[in-house]
């Protein structure tokens, strides 16, 4: 089958691997996945792996095979949680599953989804009905992570929320936000065609970053934002956030930021009081929130996907993925 495989930083190609479905696991045939920020840092080395890996984690595919037993059967459409766990330890057994320091990422510490087929024991799937666009599946997964890192902080009708950096994630985020109530939202990103994006999916303002501190700050008369969601994942916008973060706000840093070498403004943390949340990937009852929220038509998924390309063409998926002339980029069949 083919498969789309790094053997070293910057090194990509799609390539023939042998089809092994382990005894027990479900056999799932890629319908949609999705390439983001996480696959570009493993592929050019920023995110340790060993090589060669198979490389991906978002996908939704149909069940082809099941082992005697499964509840699920062969046509099925289904969801993929990535992230690997042992269902044995402390963590798994207090339900942070998604924690477990025996288990990782798909296409980062085990081969990952970017295949024909691929064997997934059944607790890692979650059934997506058909009424879902096939499109709008290729965003489920992200937005289980996205509902995952908003939990921990409460939105309502009160609550002036700002998002930081408007790709996939940010706008999924943007949404998500409206859709539980929140009274404003504000979205900060360069991209004026973003921008725009960000206003007819729900954004109450809109700004650059150079514009952010003027919006908020009115927005708010002065107060500044009860909620700011970073995602971009540079020190550069953490900082941001916790700038447009007003006195008693919390800061969900959802971007995944690798460096190390900035300072966080420690006295201004603690002169407003300010909470930082460092969510990390979701657990099963996300993904089905996920799921939820896109078959009751609450999200806006279609203006997302702005790219396909198929498995075979890998390299120009991820060139297109790279160029930021793209939203969500997806791999088919």
């Amino acid at each position: 089958m083919k498969a789309v495989v790094t053997t070293g930083p910057g090194k990509l190609d799609t390539v023939d691997v042998p089809c092994r479905i382990e005894e027990g696991t479900v056999a799932v045939r890629l319908e949609r996945a999705g390439i983001c920020g996480t696959d570009l840092k493993v592929l050019d080395g920023a995110m340790p792996t060993r090589y060669p890996r198979i490389l991906g984690h978002e996908v939704v595919g149909t069940v082809e095979r099941t082992p005697p037993g499964a509840r699920l059967s062969a046509g099925a459409r289904v969801l993929v949680n990535p992230s690997v766990n042992c269902d044995a330890c402390y963590l798994c057994e207090s339900g942070q599953t998604h924690l477990c320091r025996r288990g990782g990422l798909l296409g980062r510490d085990f081969d990952g989804v970017f295949a024909e087929t691929i064997g997934v024991p059944e607790r890692f799937l979650h059934a997506v009905p058909e009424e879902i666009a096939l499109d709008d599946t290729g965003l489920l997964q992200v937005l289980g992570t996205a509902v995952h890192s908003q939990e921990s902080v409460r939105v309502s009708s009160e609550t002036l929320a700002v998002v930081v950096g408007l790709g996939v994630s940010g706008l999924l985020h943007l949404q998500l936000l409206r859709a539980r109530g929140a009274g404003r939202v504000i979205g900060v990103t360069r991209s004026r065609r973003k921008l725009d994006l960000a206003r007819s999916l729900g954004a109450h303002a809109v700004a650059t970053p150079d514009e952010a501190v003027a919006v908020v700050t009115e927005t708010s008369d002065g107060r500044g934002a009860d909620l700011v969601v970073e995602a971009v994942g540079t020190e550069a916008t953490v900082l941001q956030a916790i700038e447009l973060c007003g006195y008693g706000g919390d800061v969900v840093v959802y971007g995944t930021v690798t460096g190390g070498g900035g300072t966080l403004p420690f006295y201004k943390l603690y002169l407003k009081e300010v909470t930082l949340h460092f969510p990390r990937a979701a657990r099963p009852a996300d993904y089905n929130t996920s799921i939820r929220l896109a078959e009751q038509g609450r999200m806006e998924l279609a203006p997302l996907v702005t790219a396909r390309f198929p498995l075979e063409q890998a390299s120009a998926a991820f060139a297109a993925a790279r160029s930021g002339n793209h939203l969500k980029v997806l791999l088919t069949r």
